[in-house]
């Protein structure tokens, strides 16, 4: 299974469960059938920015930036995961192709990760332009969607 495969389950068990530590988190996904070590599981939560918020309880739980803010579902995270074919740049422009008739349900997943540096995004029908701001450094924000296809 892939890194991105293995970051969707992520994502998709921190939506559905209240996971409090790395420990669970490594439960969970080794009982999905992927091989991870917590040494994986903290790169993996790096790299996916997430969070400990607050629950009704008093606890902390793991959550994206935006479940805080957005409530980005998961049928929108595995919508732009399995649409996106590719990801090129040129200076502040970033064009994203994807599977015909998907580009706009991923740049709608891109408006709503509220990434800095992102100007907005124009949809057409298998290609998404991301256009950026051109004070930040473009290459973050590429290296950011290419690691989401990893």
């Amino acid at each position: 299974m892939t890194k991105n495969q293995r970051q969707l389950a992520i994502l998709e068990t921190i939506d559905k469960k209240e996971i409090h530590t790395q420990g669970e988190l490594v439960e969970e996904i080794l009982n999905l059938g992927f091989d991870v070590t917590q040494a994986t599981i903290s790169r993996d939560i790096n790299e996916l920015k997430l969070i400990k918020i607050s629950t009704e309880d008093g606890s902390h739980k793991y959550a994206t930036q935006d479940k805080a803010t957005d409530k980005l579902s998961g049928r929108k995270l595995r919508i732009f995961y399995e649409s996106v074919i590719s990801v090129k740049r040129s200076k502040n422009i970033i064009i994203i192709n994807t599977l015909t008739g998907s580009a706009n349900a991923a740049a709608e997943t891109i408006d709503s990760l509220h990434w800095d540096g992102i100007l907005g995004t124009i949809a057409g029908d298998n290609c998404i332009m991301v256009i950026l701001d051109e004070e930040i450094d473009g290459d973050e924000i590429y290296q950011k969607f290419s690691n989401l296809l990893a």
